[in-house]
C-alpha cells in the first residue's frame, strides 16, 4: 500500500502535478511468502538471503492530482483536461513505464476500474489497525526545499478501504529527513511524443 504513489507516477508523471492518494480498497486477503535467494557478493564468498513478499496482491485506488506550486516554470503546463485525458489514456494503456510493487521483482499491472466495484475479502470485516507504515516521500521540488523527507502514518482498514491522510496531515514527529538533495527536476518527460494528445480538445477557460 505504501508504493501507490509510484504505481500512479509510472502510469503517468509530469513535473506538473503531484499525485494525492484517497483512498486504497485491498481486494485479496493479505498473506506473505517468503523466498530464499543469493545475493551477488562483489568481494567474493557466498550469502543466503530469505525476503518475505506479500503474495496474490490486488488493490483498487482513488486518487488525484493536485499542481505542483513550487514549480512556477511549468506555470504554463496547468491544463487540467489535458493532464486528466493523458492520465486517463495511460491508465486505458496499463501505464507510461513499467509498474513494480516495491521491488523491481514485483511487478505489478494496472487497468481502469470503478472504485467499490467487485468483492473484497474484507468486505463487511471491521477495523485493522496496522502499525507504522510508510506514507511517502516529500522531493524536493515538492517540498521547497533542498531535502528528501520519507513519511509515515499509523492507518486504520475499515472493511478493506483505507482512507489516506494528505501528505501534509502526517505528524512531524512521523516524518525523517532521508538526506540533502538538490532539487534539480525535469523541464519534461516527453509529452510531445507523437499520437499522444491525439483526440484531446481543448475545452474553453
Amino acid at each position: 500500500m505504501c508504493k501507490t504513489t509510484g504505481i500512479l507516477s509510472s502510469v503517468y508523471w509530469k513535473p506538473t502535478i503531484v499525485w494525492i492518494i484517497d483512498r486504497v480498497r485491498v481486494m485479496n486477503r493479505i498473506r506473505t511468502q517468503t523466498r530464499s535467494a543469493k545475493p551477488v557478493e562483489y568481494g567474493g564468498g557466498n550469502s543466503l538471503a530469505i525476503y518475505t513478499y506479500l503474495a496474490d496482491v490486488e488493490y483498487q485506488i482513488q486518487a488525484h492530482f493536485e499542481w505542483n506550486l513550487h514549480r512556477e516554470d511549468m506555470a504554463n503546463d496547468r491544463n487540467e483536461n489535458k493532464h486528466f485525458f493523458v492520465a486517463k489514456r495511460m491508465i486505458d494503456k496499463g501505464g507510461r513505464r513499467d509498474i513494480f510493487l516495491g521491488a523491481r521483482e514485483c511487478q505489478g499491472y494496472v487497468e481502469p476500474c470503478r472504485f467499490g466495484d467487485g468483492k473484497s475479502d474484507y468486505d463487511d470485516y471491521g477495523n485493522i489497525a496496522f502499525d507504522l507504515m510508510f506514507h511517502g516521500f516529500d522531493y524536493p521540488d515538492e517540498l521547497g526545499k533542498d531535502e528528501l523527507h520519507a513519511r509515515f502514518w499509523r492507518p486504520t482498514m475499515i472493511d478493506g478501504k483505507i482512507d489516506f491522510i494528505r501528505p501534509e496531515a502526517c505528524s512531524p514527529e512521523l516524518r525523517k529527513i532521508v538526506r540533502t538533495m538538490k532539487a534539480d527536476p525535469p523541464q519534461s518527460v516527453g509529452l510531445e511524443e507523437e499520437g499522444l494528445l491525439e483526440g484531446f480538445e481543448e475545452v474553453a477557460q
